[in-house]
């Protein structure tokens, strides 16, 4: 079958979208692995589907699935693209949706200068729900990777992060903990793994070696979970400029309890059809 689709970026964390909201569209591991194959697919970090909403209190669902053809349950720079791509597509003529993911709702909404906010949820910091193995609810709690201790904090934007701070982002050992950490055993749904230099209390660099994906140019959730990060340990002060290598987003924490605002660019780079069998 011909398979139209649109290929978005946020900041260069790449998506395929494809619209199932008039008829259901079958997604095999396989199907999404080829999509996102840069050499033989389309090419994409993740795959992103805008799907009916099933509850009457939303506008859209949304599912998301990794390069590796898992479906995960959040992507930031995701939900931005998808607020753009209902929008541009005619899907929707509202600015501000809510949309429903595996991990609950979230709240888009374009603004007049084209960039777009989400209201991403108050981050879950409970080691149990991240999921996290850990006795301690401390703020910082050492992983031991290899043959080195590594202190992290472990946060939850509706998917797992593990965020440590290092002296430079560019020298940070991401291809080779990245992947570690990723699948350590602590974490029983593996893990995202954040890289965070602070370069002053509003400002910092990351990278994000994400769960299915390896390192990508930016992670909205990976932006969240590292500001919450470094706010719980004192290191910054709400608003951050997180800059990645993809590009800069915006962040806003208030603290425990309140939702993390996220704002950055969404962009649409083509429509196309690829034939999938």
């Amino acid at each position: 079958m011909r398979l139209p689709f649109s290929k978005m970026h946020g900041l260069g964390n790449d998506f395929v979208v494809l619209d199932a909201t008039a008829a259901p569209i079958e997604l095999t591991a396989e199907r999404v692995r080829f999509l996102a194959d840069r050499h033989f697919g389309v090419g994409c970090d993740q795959l992103l589907v805008v799907e009916p909403a099933s509850r009457p209190d939303v506008d859209f669902r949304y599912r998301i699935f990794n390069a590796d053809g898992g479906e995960v349950e959040q992507c930031g720079n995701g939900a931005r693209c998808f607020v753009r791509f209902v929008h541009d597509k005619g899907l929707t003529d509202k600015t501000a949706i809510r949309v429903e993911t595996r991990s609950g709702i979230i709240e888009p909404r374009l603004e007049a200068d084209g960039s777009v906010t989400v209201d991403m949820g108050v981050p879950e910091l409970e080691p149990a729900r991240i999921p996290f193995d850990s006795g301690s609810d401390a703020v910082v709690q050492p992983l031991q990777v290899g043959d080195t201790m590594v202190p992290i904090t472990a946060v939850s934007m509706g998917n797992p992060h593990a965020v440590q701070v290092v002296a430079d982002v560019d020298a940070a050992p991401v291809a080779t903990q990245g992947p570690a950490i990723e699948s350590h055993p602590r974490f029983p749904a593996r893990v995202n793994a954040g890289f965070m230099e602070v370069v002053d209390a509003h400002t910092i660099r990351l990278r994000v070696y994400e769960r299915g994906a390896g390192e990508t140019l930016a992670c909205g959730t990976g932006a969240c979970a590292a500001v919450v990060a470094g706010v719980l340990r004192g290191l910054l002060e709400s608003p951050v400029r997180v800059h990645t290598r993809g590009g800069e987003l915006s962040i806003a924490w208030q603290g425990r309890g309140t939702p993390v605002m996220m704002t950055g660019p969404a962009v649409r780079v083509f429509d196309a059809e690829i034939e999938l069998d």
